[in-house]
């Protein structure tokens, strides 16, 4: 089949890839004059392993721990799979360059204003403000804020740190040669929350980087055109925002389905929409919880981030 993909991130830099090994003849439009996604934390579970081939060079270090910092508590998270630290521009690029490889025709600096006529199949993956999505005139997803900035200094640590604060957090990452420091929150909050942040962990606020984080899963019912990927599609954790191993997740169900997208949209939310559910109310009891009677949590606990069911 003739299939566009209109976004070349991970996910339409993934599907690419895979349709073209496939067989199908596959244009990703880009409308940057270059692939990579700059504001993303590149925190990552070990799974993304299952969906690409691994390369060690991405990897800029190692975390097995998270402290979420509650005011009168701290409770340190193990990981049940290990995370990994790494550019998610680099990633991105590197998965195009397998979509490459397998005869997916890239094309950069093309904006898309609607959705392209001379294809078989269409699938959205461009971001927060999916062009694919707007055309088909689909609710938006709820937006929050994200904002983050590096610190220069080495840090090599195992452990992430997370503070819970009223619908979203903030959080510090050690990323090997620099720190991250960030936040998610309520768009008209954010940089005030964050600054507050700032001078309370003694770090300079400079080069800040902002992004879009959508939430709110939107699939169409259409049978030649459809969207996918987490921005895209508002399919981002509950509790953290991120959403990489759900989007890889969520373009292997579109995989497995091709090209019926009625039957993948079904698939996708058999499997995503109980889960969105439980981790939406398991976060605000685990906040509740945390800000007014944390003796009630554990002090330690083991946890799959990506997936507690």
């Amino acid at each position: 089949m003739k299939v566009a993909v209109v976004g070349c991130g991970i996910t339409g830099a993934y599907l690419g890839w895979q349709l073209s090994q496939k067989g199908h003849n596959v244009t990703i439009f880009e409308k940057r004059d270059k692939i990579g996604k700059e504001v993303c934390s590149g925190l990552i579970s070990e799974r993304l392993w299952n969906f690409i081939p691994k390369n060690e060079k991405l990897i800029k270090n190692k975390v097995n721990y998270c402290r979420v910092n509650f005011p009168n508590k701290i409770i340190t998270l193990k990981f049940k799979i290990p995370f990994i630290v790494l550019s998610h521009a680099e990633m991105d690029r590197y998965v195009a360059s397998l979509a490459k490889k397998s005869g997916a025709d890239i094309k950069l600096n093309t904006t898309i204003n609607e959705i392209p006529k001379e294809f078989d199949k269409v699938i959205g993956t461009g971001g927060a403000l999916d062009i694919i999505r707007k055309n088909l005139k689909l609710k938006e997803p709820k937006n929050y804020l994200g904002l983050l900035c590096y610190v220069n200094k080495k840090d090599y640590s195992d452990v992430v740190d997370a503070w819970p604060m009223d619908d979203g957090f903030c959080w510090r990452i050690p990323r090997g040669e620099n720190i991250e420091y960030g936040i998610m929150a309520n768009p008209k909050k954010a940089r005030e929350l964050f600054d507050k942040f700032a001078l309370e962990q003694s770090f300079k606020i400079e080069k800040l980087k902002a992004a879009l984080i959508p939430q709110g899963i939107i699939i169409p019912k259409e049978r030649s055109v459809t969207i996918c990927g987490g921005d895209a599609s508002g399919l981002t954790k509950p509790w953290s925002g991120g959403g990489v191993i759900w989007t890889l997740t969520s373009a292997d169900i579109l995989l497995n389905n091709f090209p019926d997208f009625l039957q993948y949209r079904s698939k996708l939310k058999q499997f995503f929409i109980p889960r969105v559910f439980v981790y939406k109310i398991l976060t605000k009891l685990v906040y509740f919880a945390g800000n007014n009677v944390p003796w009630l949590l554990p002090s330690k606990r083991t946890v799959d981030p990506d997936f507690i069911f």
